[in-house]
């Protein structure tokens, strides 16, 4: 197939949409298909996908990040000329926006990806007023294509029932040879003033509002106040880290990683907290998983996908914020059963590897491809 991917965010952007639309296409073309990905950027190639420049423009707050402007004449003229098999739009903004309308007017077979909760973002940022507003637009927009690709049953359950009809589920994966117990790092440890026997907490993410980062803080507080020398490691940037960082000083906040030094910093924590109630999915579950450790979440998206609650991981009922840092604070004091759910987690996690994820979307995206062309259906006279 010749796939067009079209996504606001990409790579060296730092956030699981840019991360796993990257991971779909790559292998996807790695499948022998032929990927095109339109995005903010200039032309060029990165191993076998082709980059298309799309003009871009800065996020308020966000500084590193930026949305797609409309490109609707530049698309409708290149896909007029090449016309893609599929188009596959990662994001709901304006690029993706136009992109949806120039597919549809070119009878183009389209799938969507649901990746973020923009909806559930707007009370976090004081204009709560707007979240049905959103929402809306989120509705109209996936009804638009084709396919809507998801990776819960609930959020599959939730939009069928708001009449999104065509949501499939696509499970993720993770990289289960990055992400590894075996990076545990002592001398990270050391950096960090943590023992063997010290407890360190750890967060990964963008260190803004609706990541509820204050409640793992909080959490890590009431550790310290039975243990003084639990340790607490926050990887990630964001609005909020200079807030944050002077707030808990003795908190170590390490800004953006990557690759091989994000996976040591997983494997050479304790357990991690992932206090988010806005998250889509949450590919930071999966990596703390393979990592070797046990978590504690919100009973909800990724969490609630691959967690077994007192197996591999603790799982809080959603507005229970005692409750997560209850059970932060009990897993925090006990080495052993850390130890035991954080093998547990792994196991789970090496049954999501990416190679199942992308044959998965491969099989989804030729479903759609034959029932466009399908004749259709006419009963005998």
């Amino acid at each position: 197939m010749h796939i067009a991917f079209v996504s606001e965010t990409w790579p060296p952007q730092i956030n699981g949409v840019a991360l796993t639309v990257r991971r779909y296409a790559q292998g996807l073309a790695e499948r022998g298909h032929q990927v095109d990905v339109i995005r903010p950027g200039s032309d060029g190639h990165e191993n076998q996908l082709e980059m298309v420049h799309a003009k871009g423009a800065r996020i308020p707050r966000y500084p590193s990040l930026q949305f797609g402007m409309p490109q609707g004449g530049s698309l409708r003229k290149r896909w007029s000329a090449r016309r893609p098999d599929a188009v596959y739009i990662a994001t709901e903004g304006p690029l993706g926006t136009s992109a949806m309308r120039v597919a549809n007017v070119l009878d183009i077979p389209t799938a969507t990806g649901f990746h973020t909760r923009f909806d559930q973002y707007a009370g976090y940022y004081g204009v709560g007023l707007f979240t049905p507003l959103v929402r809306s637009h989120l509705l109209k927009f996936h009804r638009r294509g084709q396919m809507t690709l998801v990776p819960t049953r609930a959020l599959l359950k939730e939009l069928h029932s708001s009449g999104v009809t065509n949501a499939r589920q696509l499970r993720r994966g993770v990289d289960t040879g990055l992400f590894a117990p075996t990076r545990r790092d002592p001398s990270l440890r050391a950096r960090w003033y943590a023992n063997d026997n010290t407890p360190v907490m750890l967060c990964v993410g963008r260190v803004a509002a609706e990541k509820s980062l204050c409640l793992a803080l909080q959490a890590w507080r009431a550790l310290q106040a039975r243990n003084p020398q639990a340790r607490m490691v926050v990887v990630g940037d964001g609005p909020q880290r200079a807030a944050l960082a002077a707030a808990y000083p003795d908190a170590i906040f390490t800004g953006a990683l990557h690759d091989v030094e994000l996976a040591t910093h997983y494997a050479s924590a304790d357990l991690f907290l992932f206090p988010s109630v806005t998250e889509t999915f949450g590919n930071v579950v999966l990596e703390a998983m393979a990592s070797g450790l046990p978590v504690v979440a919100f009973d909800r998206a990724a969490a609630h996908e691959h967690l077994i609650n007192g197996i591999s991981g603790l799982l809080v009922p959603d507005t229970d914020t005692r409750g997560f840092i209850t059970s932060a604070f009990q897993l925090g004091l006990d080495q052993e059963i850390r130890v035991a759910l954080g093998a547990n987690a792994r196991l789970a996690a090496e049954r999501c590897a990416p190679e199942y994820v992308i044959k998965d979307m491969e099989s989804l995206l030729k479903a759609m491809l034959a029932a466009h062309t399908a004749p259709p259906f006419q009963a005998a006279s």
